[in-house]
């Protein structure tokens, strides 16, 4: 089984918080999830939070879409925090070495 994204949009802030398993069953729904705030100019001073609270997995195809939202919300000049990782998840993300990439807090 999959998991679950909520999404809460505010001015210049878009918090993705997701659910249960973070695997490529949910590259649709997460791809939703930040589209309209990296389109054209209002990509522009967006901060994107993915929120892992209740991630209990994550996989290589969510590391792509995490490189995937990167990537459209402006590449080096994104402003992107993934936050609340469980110490397993972590371990993925610096293994990969996201620390270079993201705020990982």
């Amino acid at each position: 089984m999959s998991g679950t994204i909520s999404v809460v949009r505010n001015e210049n802030e878009t918090v993705i918080s997701i659910k249960g398993r973070f695997n490529f069953e949910m590259h649709s729904q997460f791809r939703t999830a930040y589209q309209s705030e990296t389109a054209g100019a209002s990509k522009k001073g967006s901060k994107f939070i993915i929120d892992l609270t209740g991630a209990e997995y994550i996989d290589s195809s969510a590391l792509g879409m995490l490189l995937l939202l990167r990537e459209e919300a402006g590449g080096n000049e994104a402003n992107i925090e993934i936050v609340n990782s469980r110490p397993e998840i972590r371990k993925i993300l610096e293994t990969a070495n996201f620390q270079r990439l993201f705020k990982i807090l």
